[in-house]
């Protein structure tokens, strides 16, 4: 009997199902709202506290029933046909537009939210959806810590959703086309109370509506040719408005998911999206305007050394926690870097299309525009600050795009070999002067600027600096045969600080240089040379390390091998040559330059041991440091003759470990028959050692003070001045840098790649 009668029951739900009046529920709890605004007295009280957040819950969960019972037919039920024929959206933003009640812009935001979230029914593109979409969003996303961000950007979550569904969507959110105010003023306005009589009077909820005048003919209407722009222009207060005010919120998971928004978007793939996203909003200015003024809040006043601290820094987390490490200015320079690595983020997974253009914009405006004219200015401040702001806007930079603009407006375009007699015209010129500049500080920051150039992959880089320049080998005599031994490609005897009085002067090099290598066919024997001319450069009574039982020439063998496999790998995609370029012995020779970067490098080095500076810094100068370049990192505040001289042989060493065979022959091959007026990086550091073993001569207990100078920069000893301080720390760097270039030499024998299976050769053998 009990089964039975469960059964009826059953059947008779089943029977009663297909009559439940869900149209007249829908508008019942629509004439709920509208009457609230009829009958309430009471103005202040929250529109959470009414009855409103329950009715739009209800037409919610009526309007997704509706939908899965009519999965099959795949049509637009009776009540979202209501909701679309009879503007229900667009009231409901007027609602929440004029804030009544309280906190009605809330629960309006919530409900297009969650209506376009979870009604599958494709809505947007219908004018009844679209337009107050497009009002709704201009009233979010410019107030900054507006109560309803976190709806707000809930909202920018589902358009984004749907666009990215349906990247057509984008060209009709993007245009951000509604009515014009004498059209809109014939729609409900900002009066609430007026608004719900009108909607009353003109469709009476008493009475199901008129299907025939609302059905096929509402679902289908598109967005139509004739709407108008608003008054403010296409996309003003568009979504991308809205989501860049968003990104600027001081709530970081507000802001975060924002900005995860905005990447969304500019990722569509449409090439019709990405275009509408470029030419028809302010996708790009807006973002880079954000950019350049985070800049500009940045203080003028920052120290290099505060600056390269925050290394590493990410738009998911752009403030560094504070410690004892923080520093006027550090958290407007940690929201600068943090955005700059955000655009950078968006250029990587932007569409071609759309990433172009932002990086272009970059580099107008924050390039160009900013950073251009304070690395021109005649303040010493200006330029120290800019500098080392671009060096840290290089180090974060990685997409091709971004970085084609940043070598294109720091490097120009002309790769043309460049003349002595050529004045500084380009951005590049004033640089490379700036790298031999009367002040210390910006010298050291402006080399460490062309250190973190050298390190991008882009060819350019490389060849308008130093490749240009080494074309055809102009650098090598022509016509006359190869020197016989070592002696003969120096030319000692015309070399002025080779004099008889030098040589007599109870000094001489550690080893007697080597005879020229022979070519063996596994090239052991010339790699075994070649290191050799560099360790035994430096004599015996100006080195030191082997008394600080410091492991010596091995350490950098290891640490150049690991930079040149990296190095190797970055420009193996630009088809470099394998080996040397034929002389043609009939060619008359050309006068030849090393080119303005080379020539500022030579002439810093020329001067190692006796560059001006400031006090010493008690840094350890060990192999461990001079390839991984920590040291760098951990310099003073003060600048000084010490690591000016550490960034001068940084550079040279960065530029020694390309794999291109002009420059290892030109920085490396000690052995080569340079052409009349021509030097080359060994013939360089021959003079510095003549210019040594005078100077010798005239400090009293050389080797000993030598010896305290070392364990004072290895943090051993107090860091007292002594006399001839920067001779004595300079001997330190010359010591140290020819071990570095022995190393690089050895691991990259021959000139196109390591030489893995040599072992390295015992130092200061032949």
């Amino acid at each position: 009997m009990l089964s039975r009668l469960g059964a009826l029951l059953q059947e008779a739900v089943a029977a009663r199902e297909p009559s439940i009046d869900l149209l007249g529920a829908f508008v019942e709890h629509w004439k709920g709202i509208t009457h609230y605004y009829i009958e309430s007295t009471d103005e202040n009280t929250p529109a959470k506290k009414t009855d409103i957040p329950w009715r739009l819950k209800q037409m919610l969960d009526i309007l997704v029933y509706e939908e899965r019972q009519q999965a099959a037919a795949g049509e637009a039920g009776p009540c979202l046909e209501y909701l679309l024929q009879h503007k229900i959206l667009e009231t409901l933003c007027t609602l929440g537009k004029a804030e009544y009640p309280p906190g009605m812009r809330q629960q309006v935001l919530q409900f297009f939210s969650r209506v376009l979230a979870q009604v599958q029914h494709p809505l947007l593109h219908y004018l009844s959806v679209h337009r107050p979409v497009q009002k709704l969003l201009q009233l979010g996303g410019t107030v900054p810590g507006s109560l309803t961000e976190k709806e707000e950007v809930q909202f920018t979550t589902v358009l984004c959703s749907k666009i990215q569904q349906d990247p057509d969507l984008l060209t009709y959110i993007l245009e951000g086309k509604i009515v014009s105010r004498k059209k809109a003023s014939r729609e409900p306005s900002a009066l609430p109370r007026e608004a719900a009589s009108v909607k009353d009077k003109e469709h009476p909820h008493s009475k199901a509506p008129d299907r025939a005048s609302c059905g096929t003919r509402a679902l289908t209407t598109q967005l139509p040719a004739e709407t108008q722009e608003p008054d403010g222009g296409p996309g003003e207060g568009s979504l991308i408005t809205s989501l860049i005010g968003l990104c600027k919120s001081k709530k970081s998971r507000v802001a975060l998911k924002a900005q995860e928004n905005l990447l969304l978007l500019v990722s569509v793939a449409s090439p019709a999206a990405a275009t509408c996203l470029v030419q028809s909003s302010p996708c790009c200015p807006a973002i880079v305007e954000h950019l350049c003024r985070l800049y500009r809040s940045v203080p003028t006043f920052l120290d290099p050394a505060d600056i390269a601290t925050l290394e590493g820094i990410s738009w998911r987390l752009p403030s560094a926690p504070s410690d004892e490490a923080s520093f006027p200015g550090k958290e407007a320079l940690a929201a600068f870097l943090g955005w700059f690595d955000y655009c950078d983020h968006l250029v990587t997974e932007a569409h071609p299309v759309v990433a172009d253009a932002l990086a272009k914009a970059v580099a107008e405006k924050l390039f160009m525009e900013i950073l251009q004219p304070q690395l021109l200015h005649v303040s010493e401040q200006s330029v120290l600050t800019s500098t080392a702001l671009l060096t840290a806007i290089l180090r974060q930079l990685r997409p091709a795009a971004l970085l084609r603009e940043a070598v294109a407006f720091l490097l120009g375009p002309d790769q043309q070999a460049a003349a002595p007699e050529d004045s500084p015209r380009t951005l590049c010129s004033h640089l490379i002067g700036h790298c031999d500049h009367l002040s210390d500080e910006i010298s050291v920051a402006t080399l460490r600027l062309f250190e973190e150039l050298l390190q991008k992959p882009h060819e350019q880089i490389i060849r308008s600096l130093i490749l240009c320049n080494l074309e055809g080998r102009p650098y090598v005599a022509r016509g006359s045969p190869e020197p016989e031994s070592y002696e003969d490609t120096l030319d000692l005897e015309e070399d002025p600080y080779f004099t008889d009085g030098f040589l007599d002067s109870g000094f001489q090099p550690s080893t007697k240089p080597p005879p020229a290598p022979a070519t063996n066919s596994d090239g052991r024997t010339a790699v075994t040379e070649i290191v050799n001319s560099f360790l035994c450069l430096v004599p015996e009574e100006a080195k030191t390390s082997a008394f600080l039982e410091e492991t010596g020439y091995d350490t950098y063998v290891h640490d150049a091998y690991g930079l040149f496999q990296e190095c190797s790998s970055r420009v193996a995609p630009w088809g470099w040559p394998q080996s040397l370029t034929p002389l043609d012995p009939h060619e008359p020779e050309r006068p030849f330059f090393e080119g303005h970067f080379l020539q500022m490098l030579f002439d810093r080095m020329s001067r190692i041991l006796e560059q001006a500076g400031g006090p010493i810094s008690p840094l350890l100068y060990t192999p461990e440091h001079v390839l991984a370049l920590s040291l760098r990192e951990s310099m003073t505040h003060s600048h000084h003759p010490y690591s000016l001289n550490l960034q001068v042989t940084s550079v040279l060493s960065r530029l020694a470990l390309f794999p291109h065979p002009h420059i290892h022959e030109y920085l490396l091959d000690p052995y080569i028959n340079l052409a009349p007026g021509c030097r080359s990086l060994f013939s360089v550091l021959v003079r510095v050692i003549g210019d040594l073993m005078q100077r010798i001569q005239r400090v009293p207990q050389f080797p000993g003070k030598l010896l305290l100078v070392r364990k004072q920069l290895m943090g051993q000893v107090p860091g007292e001045q002594l006399d001839h301080q920067t001779l004595l720390q300079g001997v330190v760097v010359l010591e140290e840098f020819c071990k570095e270039l022995a190393a690089i030499a050895f691991v990259k024998f021959p000139p196109h790649g390591p030489h893995v299976h040599l072992s390295p050769p015992s130092e200061g053998h032949v």
